[in-house]
């Protein structure tokens, strides 16, 4: 098999299974099996759509040059392709429902099972909540030596009723099937571990969260000579966002909360650095209208590079429901910017209250508008505060350090289950390490 980039992703994996089966069932010989490609340690890197692919920069890559052969999975998408190639691993294009739609579930399901069963990987990664369910009961299936679940939210958190019961059955499945379930904040550690997703001895922490840190060579305070292409006057105070523009996110309440804060401060703008997203939690028509039509909301689209938006920006909004570990938070705080955040899960770790920023409830435009405007009205405590969130991303958030204690975490689950060829020895739940 080739291993250049996207070259998995054009096997038909479902015909392949169901040949298999048939084998299987005239013969009780199973099928030989395919020469492992290379000694490296194989890791099966799996989300559900191409767009997580945005939190994975860098993660990828570091794996690779320490060592282990990488290959992404995720539905179909330009991003798959582009992020692949950008990181150097291998890809393979899996198509996958975010819903929950069972008949395409299973032919999913089917196809990461023939997948897997095809690369033999040492490890695998999957998240996301539909790729973390199916990705872990394939491993299980195949028998993968080491199947983490990393854990970057959880979307029952904004469910009721029928939908949040079967999605926490999900979640719970998803990490039965896992040796380890690797949580990205320490609040939603926590919220997993009340909710019984897993016990204590399967959900991990490593250092003080986050999947992949921040480049702080690239998100830095400085000039920015993007106002102008923006549209915005050069002296007028400006907040902003960066993030999927939905439900969950808050936008409803930001775009309720900027009216407050046009009535406090009448020069003020609001920078949307993101996209429309067709998620379940989309946001509704009129809505969408309101915010491309207002004079005083600027609206940026998808932008690949999200750096210098944030040096436009006086102070950073996230009226989040429901995080992992908000990685624009962290983009903002090496930027040298406040933020306005939420007590949710996984929000409220990536804020030193009144120290880097503030955190309020989520759900109430007017706790929006009052800590936004206070921040404006006082420009010394916005310095003080973006110096020091700058200083706390410097000490606990670099992405050099963040990833290589991932991947230190990694070759320790292997060393502890690959030595001595027992490659088909299972890493035990109590086995992995202590948080780091």
């Amino acid at each position: 098999m080739s291993r250049r980039s996207g070259d998995i992703a054009n096997i038909d994996f479902l015909p392949a299974f169901l040949r298999a089966r048939n084998r299987f069932s005239a013969s009780a010989t199973p099928p030989a099996e395919p020469p492992r490609p290379s000694s490296s340690p194989h890791i099966v890197v799996g989300i559900t759509n191409p767009q997580t692919c945005l939190v994975l920069g860098g993660r990828l890559r570091t794996l690779r040059e320490a060592g282990f052969r990488v290959t992404l999975v995720s539905s179909p998408g330009e991003l798959l392709t582009k992020t692949a190639a950008q990181e150097g691993v291998e890809s393979a294009a899996i198509p996958m429902r975010r819903e929950i739609a069972p008949f395409a579930d299973f032919v999913s399901l089917v196809r990461l099972w023939w997948l897997l069963y095809r690369l033999k990987p040492e490890m695998t990664e999957f998240s996301t909540p539909k790729a973390g369910l199916l990705g872990a009961i394939a491993g299980m299936l195949c028998g993968v030596p080491v199947r983490i679940y990393f854990l970057r939210g959880l979307k029952l958190e904004t469910c009721t009723g029928v939908k949040r019961r079967i999605l926490l059955v999900a979640e719970r499945l998803a990490a039965a099937c896992s040796h380890v379930v690797l949580c990205n904040s320490d609040s939603l550690r926590n919220q997993a571990l009340a909710l019984g997703v897993a016990s204590e001895t399967r959900l991990r922490l490593l250092g003080s969260g986050s999947s992949n840190g921040v480049d702080v060579e690239r998100f830095h305070p400085g000039p920015c000579s993007l106002r102008e292409r923006l549209g915005l006057p050069p002296d007028v105070p400006v907040v902003g966002f960066v993030g999927r523009l939905t439900r969950d996110k808050g936008l409803p309440e930001l775009i309720e909360a900027f009216d407050a804060i046009l009535a406090a401060e009448p020069d003020a703008h609001l920078l949307l650095v993101g996209w429309f997203d067709a998620a379940e939690d989309a946001l509704g028509d009129d809505l969408r209208s309101r915010i491309k039509t207002h004079p005083r909301i600027h609206l940026t689209g998808f932008v690949a590079d999200t750096a210098p938006y944030y040096r436009v920006m006086d102070v950073m909004v996230l009226p989040t429901w429901r995080e992992g570990f908000p990685n624009v938070v962290l983009e903002a705080a090496a930027t040298g910017i406040p933020v306005v955040t939420t007590f949710a899960t996984g929000s409220r770790d990536a804020v030193v209250p009144e120290v880097t920023g503030l955190l309020i409830p989520p759900g109430y435009p007017m706790a929006i508008s009052e800590a936004v405007v206070q921040l404006l009205r006082n420009p010394e405590r916005r310095r003080r505060m973006g110096v020091a969130a700058r200083a706390w991303v410097l000490d606990h958030y670099v992405n050099g350090r963040v990833l290589g204690r991932t991947v230190r975490y990694y070759q320790s689950l292997l060393d502890r289950n690959l030595s001595g060829g027992a490659t088909s020895r299972p890493v035990a739940a109590d086995s992995a390490l202590n948080p780091i």
